[in-house]
């Protein structure tokens, strides 16, 4: 028996749970002010959380998705881009989404179910808000493509679950994107439910970033609770890609300290003991603990950040719950260029045959 190839699957910490370097710093990681930025977004994202899931419980926000203690992936990856790469997200990108220039007001339409949400002031290349779970996967390779065809020097990120991962949508993405070498990131945010499926009982791999083998392609792992850690390797994968290497599939290991969205109740299939250990891992206290120890991050730093997060949220939760709603017609508006007949008669029918 002959051995034809053989593979391995790196992994990366550079923040250990406590706070403590484990790992090679990059050079951003030795300036105060990015690492302020990074935490920053963490503890907006937390907050812009918590009021979301605050509104849909008094009936004020549609069903919402949260990403409470996977802050880490969706900031760590979005710092590494540049603006004119395109971010394909999923639907606990908050973060990113927020790192990238949506505001926060436009995140509360959309999930308010307000389409206006999804004409970002910001990142006008960016995709909207995936909830279908990988259906964006393909889209992605398609803009990846697109920019090397054109010779442009951008990547398109895409993320999604590690449920994502069992369907053939990302496979067939990750297939595409090798063959094509488009210049694509790929980041699994492995939370360790698919839903109620925890992530043993839906692949037998011993790590997901291996998917990629069967692609041609590379695979690595990261602690998707260090931030650090997520900024790194994904700006090492899109250097990669913007140069002409090809696309990475990135698994960042986190967990969902929440339900998986505010119509879930986790507790029918996983006990508090599951989840308590992991908030000890959880992103914000890792990096707040370093920034204290290794750049003077005092009470007065924390309290003021609080203040200044939780204010620019409540602001923007007024805001969209004082925006008029959109009348019932605008359903038809975002759908087709040219709507075809059987919806041209459905809006005829909700307006009264008025347009």
């Amino acid at each position: 028996m002959t051995t034809i190839a053989e593979f391995s699957i790196d992994s990366t910490r550079i923040l250990d749970p406590s706070g403590a370097v484990v790992g090679d710093l990059p050079e951003f990681a030795s300036d105060r002010d990015d690492l302020v930025a990074l935490y920053r977004a963490m503890v907006l994202t937390r907050a812009f959380d918590a009021k979301a899931i605050a509104l849909q419980r008094t009936g004020r926000l549609g069903t919402y998705a949260s990403s409470l203690g996977q802050e880490a992936v969706p900031v760590g990856l979005a710092a590494a881009m540049r603006p004119d790469d395109v971010l394909v997200p999923s639907f606990r990108e908050h973060g990113a989404q927020l790192w990238r220039g949506v505001t926060l007001e436009e995140l509360f339409l959309f999930w308010g179910g307000d389409e206006r949400g999804n004409d970002f002031a910001g990142p006008r290349e960016d995709f909207p808000t995936c909830v279908p779970v990988g259906t964006h996967a393909p889209h992605a390779v398609g803009v990846a493509l697109a920019m090397k065809l054109r010779q442009e020097p951008r990547a398109a990120v895409c993320v999604f679950g590690d449920g994502a991962t069992s369907k053939g949508d990302v496979l067939e993405a990750l297939n595409m994107a090798g063959v094509w070498q488009a210049p694509a990131v790929f980041v699994v945010n492995n939370n360790g439910w698919a839903i109620s499926v925890p992530r043993a009982r839906q692949s037998a791999a011993e790590t997901l970033a291996q998917k990629a083998i069967g692609a041609g392609i590379p695979g690595e792992q990261v602690d998707g609770n260090d931030v650090i850690a997520m900024r790194h390797v994904t700006d090492r994968a899109l250097a990669r890609a913007r140069s002409g290497g090809g696309p990475t599939l990135i698994e960042a290991v986190t967990y969902r300290l929440s339900d998986h969205t505010t119509a879930d109740d986790a507790s029918r299939y996983r006990d508090d003991t599951d989840v308590s250990p992991h908030w000890k891992r959880e992103p914000l206290v890792r990096l707040r603990t370093y920034l204290t120890a290794a750049h003077g991050w005092t009470k007065a730093d924390e309290e003021a950040l609080l203040r200044a997060c939780d204010d620019a949220v409540d602001t923007a939760a007024e805001t969209y719950l004082a925006t008029p709603p959109m009348p019932p017609d605008a359903m038809f508006a975002h759908t087709f260029a040219a709507l075809p007949a059987d919806l041209e008669a459905q809006k005829a029918a909700m307006t009264g045959g008025d347009e």
